[in-house]
C-alpha cells in the first residue's frame, strides 16, 4: 500500500508539503566551512564554492554562509557575520585587532601547476605567491567593469566599522631590502635559500632558529631581528565600506616600489572631502564617494556597477606614470521604483600600487580599527569583465 492510498489524496499531500518546508526550512542556511590560504595553498574541489570561490578568515559556521532565505537572481546570496569576540587578527597598529570572513576571487588549483616544473609548487610556498598561479587577477594598468550586490539590514549598527567589498594588491615578496638598506629584486631561488636562515613576520625578518622537541623533531623558531625586510603590501586599492557612521568608497595608490610600513597616508570619510587627495611621497588615497549610514538603502538589494583603469606605475623609479579612473553607478529598489545613482562619475584618480601582479577582487566583512561591534549582511551577483 503506497503512503498516498493509506493516508487519502489531500492528507498524504499535506504530508508531503510538510516534508518539503521542513527541507526548506533545513536549507535556510549553509555554511560555508573550509577556508583556504591562498598565498600559500592551492585550493581542492571541496574548498571551491560556486565554480568562483575561495573562503577567508575565521571559519566559525555562522561566519559564512549561503542563504537562501535570501537569494538573488534565483541563486542563494552569501550571508556573512561577525560578531563581538571575532577579532581574530592583528591590525595595523600595535594592539589593534581585525576581523575577517570574506570570499575570495582569486586563487589557485592544483590544475594550475600541472604543466609546470617540478618543484614550482614548493617555491611558490614559500614565496607566499601560490595564488599568482590562479584565476581572478586584474594586472596594473589593464581596464575592468566589476558588479556586485549588497543587501544591508536596517539592524546593521550604525558604528559598524567594516569594509564589504576591496581589490586587494599582490605584493611580490622576492622583492627585499638586506640589512644595509639595499633594495633587490631576489629570484625564486635566491628567496628560498634566503628563507634556510631568515623567517619572516610580516614584512620584518629574523634569525631562523633550529631547535628540537624532546623526541628529537627538528622545528625552527623565530629569534632576534636581523634587518632584513620583505614587500609585503599595504592598503587596499579600493575598497567600499562603512565606518564613522558613513558609507565610503575609498581609493588608495602606493608607487614606491618596497612599500613604507610606516607611512600611514590614509584618507578619513569622517574628516576628508570627496574628491580631494590625502597624500605623501609616495602613497595617495582619495575619499571617491560618502554619504551618512542613515541614506545607505537598508533592506533592499543595492548594486554596484564599478569600471576601473588601473594606474600604471614604474617599478624601481618608485613613480606612478599613468593615473587610473573610476566610475561607480549605485541602483535599487526605492519604493515601488529602481533607481540609478551616478555616484562617482568617471574621476581621474590615482588608484593601485605599484606591485608587478595586479589585484584581486574580495567581499565579505573586513573588520578594523579593533571594533567588535557585530556585523552581519549579504552579498551576491558578482562578475569581473576586462574592457579594451
Amino acid at each position: 500500500m503506497t503512503e498516498m492510498s493509506k493516508y487519502g489524496i489531500v492528507p498524504a499531500l499535506l504530508l508531503l508539503l510538510d516534508c518539503c518546508n521542513l527541507a526548506a526550512q533545513n536549507r535556510q542556511a549553509e555554511p560555508v566551512i573550509n577556508r583556504v590560504n591562498i598565498q600559500a595553498d592551492t585550493a581542492r574541489q571541496k574548498d571551491i564554492v560556486d565554480g568562483e570561490w575561495v573562503a577567508v578568515g575565521i571559519d566559525r559556521p555562522y561566519a559564512i554562509q549561503k542563504d537562501f532565505s535570501l537569494p538573488f537572481n534565483d541563486r542563494p546570496s552569501y550571508r556573512f557575520d561577525l560578531r563581538n569576540d571575532d577579532n581574530s587578527l592583528e591590525g595595523y597598529e600595535e594592539g589593534s585587532t581585525k576581523g575577517r570572513a570574506e570570499l575570495s576571487y582569486c586563487y589557485a588549483t592544483g590544475n594550475d601547476y600541472k604543466k609546470l616544473p617540478a618543484g614550482a609548487f614548493e617555491t611558490d610556498r614559500v614565496l607566499k605567491m601560490v595564488y599568482d598561479r590562479g584565476k581572478g587577477q586584474c594586472g596594473q594598468g589593464s581596464k575592468w567593469t566589476y558588479t556586485f550586490s549588497v543587501y544591508v539590514p536596517s539592524a546593521l549598527p550604525a558604528d559598524a566599522n567594516t569594509i564589504f567589498a576591496q581589490w586587494h594588491g599582490m605584493p611580490s615578496r622576492t622583492l627585499a631590502q638586506d640589512p644595509s638598506g639595499k633594495i633587490m629584486q631576489l629570484t625564486p631561488e635566491q628567496f628560498v635559500r634566503l628563507s634556510d636562515s631568515v623567517v619572516f613576520a610580516k614584512d620584518q625578518g629574523f634569525d631562523k632558529i633550529p631547535v628540537k622537541d624532546k623526541n628529537g623533531k627538528q622545528s625552527f623558531k623565530q629569534g632576534k631581528k636581523n634587518g632584513w625586510k620583505i614587500e609585503q603590501g599595504g592598503y587596499p586599492p579600493l575598497a567600499f565600506g562603512f565606518s564613522n557612521n558613513m558609507f565610503y568608497i575609498k581609493a588608495n595608490s602606493d608607487s614606491k616600489w618596497m612599500t613604507d610600513k610606516t607611512d600611514r597616508t590614509l584618507a578619513n570619510p569622517e574628516k576628508n572631502e570627496t574628491m580631494k587627495p590625502v597624500s605623501s611621497a609616495y602613497k595617495i588615497s582619495t575619499i571617491a564617494y560618502k554619504c551618512p549610514f542613515d541614506a545607505f538603502p537598508k533592506n533592499t538589494w543595492v548594486t554596484f556597477t564599478v569600471a576601473i583603469d588601473w594606474s600604471v606605475y614604474g617599478g624601481a623609479n618608485d613613480k606612478m606614470v599613468q593615473p587610473g579612473m573610476l566610475d561607480v553607478v549605485m541602483q535599487y529598489a526605492y519604493g515601488n521604483k529602481q533607481r540609478k545613482d551616478h555616484i562617482v562619475n568617471q574621476q581621474k584618480i590615482a588608484i593601485g600600487r605599484n606591485d608587478e601582479s595586479g589585484y584581486y577582487f574580495k567581499f565579505g566583512i573586513y573588520r578594523t580599527a579593533s571594533s567588535t561591534v557585530p556585523v552581519a549582511y549579504n552579498l551576491a551577483g558578482y562578475s569581473q569583465i576586462e574592457r579594451k
